[in-house]
């Protein structure tokens, strides 16, 4: 499966930004889809992750109640809606899948989001 992220983008503290990740190839309804980010300096780091059969979602507790994930099934993509954004929360997200009870192997290639305080 193939990944592509987008949407990232500069906003001040306190407002909002959608990033997108499409995938195409083989993509299976057993798959997990999930963000990731990593700020510079720092390890990169579990933001979000989605079921893609019944869209179960889990969170980091850093995001809890700021940031949602979804997906639409018919157009292949899968959503990280931020809300509330803090400075913290810059850095270069990433989408990945895996496949149930593996590993991300498929990575896309990141995008940048940046909060100014």
């Amino acid at each position: 499966v193939q990944l592509q992220a987008s949407g990232g983008g500069l906003v001040q503290a306190g407002g909002s930004l959608r990033l997108f990740c499409a995938a195409s190839g083989r993509a299976s309804s057993s798959y997990v889809m999930g963000w990731f980010r990593q700020a510079p300096g720092k390890e990169r780091e579990f933001v979000a992750a989605i079921t893609w059969s019944v869209g179960a979602t889990s969170y980091a507790d850093s995001v809890k109640g700021r940031f949602t994930i979804s997906r639409d099934i018919t157009r292949n993509t899968v959503y990280l809606q931020m809300n509330s954004l803090k400075p913290e929360d810059t850095a270069v997200y990433y989408c990945a899948a895996r496949v149930a009870g593996g590993e991300f192997d498929y990575w896309g290639q990141g995008t940048q989001v940046t909060v100014s305080s």
